[in-house]
């Protein structure tokens, strides 16, 4: 059993803590306003159906102390935020997209020269960073999911630099019901960012292997 520390209470920070606990797996769950404003969210969670880990609200910095796998999934412009010191050398996932009328025009990212889970990995150079769930709707996360072996599983993409650090989230995105395709370092994550072929399509891991071979980059387009 693991214990997954959510920093962001949003949509996919809430159907990562319900495919996490349908999986047996703990979640400490945070936002920005304080661990009283989600009261209602753990009760409803609480409440799941089928629910067989425990949740429990907490500070952002709370949730990072209490992770074995940490997530971050908030606005870009709220990365400066993420508690550095208790995320250090964990690994951390980051679902996060650039969406220029949403976040404001962020230099690095409009000229490709980076990606936005480099630029997490910048802000926590003591963390191992690994990119996945940000081309999944949060509505499929808890409820698309299948047995491992199941024909045609829906895939989903991960990279990342540190390879023992992927291999921890290919094991629960395995353990939640998706297969994975190994995009390989954290800089290809750009294969499936927003407009990509693979990005919100729901894809087996040779559809999605495909679709990210495809994919261009926004000045190629």
């Amino acid at each position: 059993m693991t214990t997954l520390g959510i920093i962001g209470a949003g949509h996919i920070g809430t159907a990562l803590a319900q495919a996490a606990l349908d999986a047996g797996h703990d979640v400490v769950i945070s936002n920005s306003r304080g661990p009283e404003t989600l009261t209602d969210l753990v009760a409803a969670l609480e409440q799941r159906p089928g629910r067989r880990g425990e949740v429990r609200a907490d500070t952002s910095a709370g949730a990072a102390a209490a992770a074995d796998l940490a997530v971050v999934t908030i606005p870009l412009t709220a990365v400066p935020d993420v508690p550095v010191e208790p995320l250090a050398g964990k690994v951390v996932i980051d679902t996060n997209n650039y969406y220029p009328q949403r976040d404001g025009q962020i230099a690095e990212l409009d000229d490709e020269s980076t990606t936005t889970a480099e630029l997490l990995q910048a802000h926590l150079p003591t963390s191992r960073v690994v990119k996945a769930f940000n081309h999944i709707g949060a509505a499929d996360i808890p409820t698309a999911g299948t047995p491992a072996g199941t024909p045609h599983r829906r895939a989903l993409a991960v990279a990342g630099d540190d390879e023992a650090a992927k291999a921890a989230v290919v094991a629960f995105i395995d353990a939640i019901g998706f297969d994975t395709v190994d995009l390989g370092p954290l800089a290809e994550g750009w294969r499936i960012q927003r407009d990509t072929p693979g990005y919100g399509v729901p894809l087996d891991a040779a559809g999605l292997r495909a679709a990210t071979d495809s994919a261009k980059r926004y000045r190629d387009m």
